[in-house]
């Protein structure tokens, strides 16, 4: 049986995980092409509301933590039970043009400017940035076959969603959906892929090309 290979890019979909890869246009040879933004350029987890609280010289800086809540995210002692994930990465500026995130970031925080009564400098400005997270609990959604984060990355499952569409999801099984093809290699080039890749995967970064399998 002949595999008939694609190419696709993912997209962030939703909060705290799940990738989405669209857009189709056939290619050479017969095989499906699908193009699209590489994973993690963007993210949805946007909170209405971001309130400053004082833990840090800067809001939310490196390994400072925040709470989760239902409108709002707010900085809280990493050592008290408020805090439910970290900081591993901040940047100034948006997602889509600053730096990527590390590969098992779980979300993205974006951090809207802010004017408060009292703030990091004391200038009453809290600056546009946005906050590599990552959960202080199991389970992390950006680990290599955990089911999401704002990156795809080695490791990581996906689903055909018919339409030249698929979806991350869990390597387990233990999702709603089950994994159809895994990311196995990250490459320079389609063309660097072990003969049983079916899927190609836009990654982005230094090996942007993500080989995929069936499983």
């Amino acid at each position: 049986m002949r595999v008939r290979t694609r190419w696709v890019a993912p997209a962030t979909l939703a909060a705290v995980g799940a990738a989405l890869l669209t857009g189709c246009q056939s290619a050479p040879g017969g095989a499906a092409e699908e193009r699209g933004r590489a994973s993690g350029e963007t993210a949805k987890v946007t909170p209405e509301a971001v309130r400053p609280s004082g833990y840090g010289a800067e809001f939310l800086g490196v390994d400072e933590c925040s709470s989760f809540g239902r409108t709002s995210f707010t900085e809280a002692s990493c050592a008290g039970e408020r805090a439910a994930a970290r900081v591993i990465a901040r940047h100034d500026g948006t997602a889509r043009d600053g730096p990527r995130c590390p590969a098992t970031t779980d979300f993205v925080l974006h951090i809207s400017e802010q004017h408060p009564s009292s703030d990091e400098d004391g200038d009453g400005v809290v600056p546009r940035g946005y906050a590599c997270m990552r959960h202080l609990q199991p389970p992390h959604p950006g680990d290599p076959g955990g089911g999401g984060g704002p990156r795809t990355i080695v490791g990581d499952c996906v689903y055909d969603l018919g339409d030249g569409r698929v979806r991350e999801t869990a390597c387990d099984g233990g999702a709603e959906r089950k994994p159809e093809f895994k990311v196995t290699k990250a490459v320079d080039d389609r063309s660097d892929c072990p003969a049983s890749t079916a899927l190609y995967v836009r990654l982005g970064g230094a090996s942007p090309v993500g080989c995929a399998r069936p499983v």
